[in-house]
């Protein structure tokens, strides 16, 4: 009888494993398809800047034509709205308010958390903090590497995308949270990159708001060609975002160049994940009549 249990408890542990297991690779299967892969093209980049491969996804007009060029968008939060992308473009450009443009979201990559490592400027901590960054805490590797990231759309992303697709040079670089504190740091740093560029609830408040001063600091960069930039927040957000939302609408009000056009929104009731949702198709027409205005 003691062998006959024994028996039947191993067999049952053998089975919870298996079936511990098995529920792993659903779940593991069921995540990588929702986060790293999408309904439009997938290509597979090596990057040679980052020193890994990296996906995009591309997603192409409704009727496209080779023959023709289309704007390009770039998002820098892989499947994040990427459908409410779609369908706003395809809406507004059929209603003659857009133009149909080719849009390429960026995915963090799958196996490990690269969103920080990317997308937190090199003057912040990839670890974000409210508070200050101590001075003596100053090792290269606790940084962000956003420079890196950009380097990577710059001089890997956008010349594989002119090689496959036909794009112009009306260009829109987008960013959530995180993301948009990645839009705040390209618009100083690499202005002329996009004519562009959305920050919905910009994640500015890292080390008691350093975003908020290098995008003050670096506004004056921004004054060679005419440039746009939406902000927005949602109305229920924390006083924390909030609070540093407010210092970039000082900083666009007291240190914008002339040929600097911003537009800023707040979506009522909404949280910090909402905004972005309500935000696409508003920000898809101010950048729409920001243009009609210069031409």
């Amino acid at each position: 009888m003691d062998k006959l249990t024994k028996f039947i408890n191993k067999q049952n542990s053998i089975l919870a494993v298996l079936l511990i297991l098995l529920i792993t690779a659903v779940i593991f299967t069921k995540g990588y398809v929702q986060q790293y892969t999408s309904d439009f093209i997938d290509h597979s980049i090596y990057s040679t800047v980052l020193n890994e491969n990296r996906k995009i996804f591309v997603r192409l007009p409704k009727n496209y034509d080779k023959n023709k060029h289309y704007p390009l968008i770039i998002k820098s939060d892989g499947n994040f709205n990427l459908a409410r992308w779609h369908d706003s473009i395809s809406a507004l450009s059929e209603q003659g308010i857009i133009e149909e443009s080719i849009v390429v979201a960026i995915p963090n990559l799958y196996f490990r958390n690269t969103r920080n490592r990317d997308l937190v400027p090199p003057y912040a901590r990839q670890d974000v903090q409210i508070t200050a960054r101590p001075k003596n805490e100053n090792a290269p590797e606790i940084f962000g590497k956003a420079d890196l990231f950009l380097a990577f759309i710059e001089n890997e992303v956008i010349p594989f995308i002119e090689q496959k697709y036909p794009v112009n040079q009306n260009r829109i670089l987008s960013g959530f949270s995180a993301g948009g504190s990645f839009v705040l740091y390209t618009i100083v740093t690499k202005p002329e990159l996009f004519t562009g560029y959305f920050a919905f609830s910009p994640a500015a408040w890292y080390d008691d708001s350093v975003v908020v001063r290098e995008f003050t600091c670096g506004l004056a960069k921004a004054d060679k060609q005419p440039l746009f930039l939406y902000l927005s927040l949602g109305g229920a957000e924390n006083q924390i975002i909030a609070g540093s939302f407010k210092g970039l609408l000082s900083a666009i009000e007291s240190h914008a160049p002339n040929n600097f056009h911003s537009v800023h929104s707040y979506s009522e009731n909404a949280g910090h994940s909402e905004n972005p949702y309500i935000s696409v198709p508003k920000a898809l027409q101010a950048y729409y009549e920001f243009r009609k205005s210069k031409l």
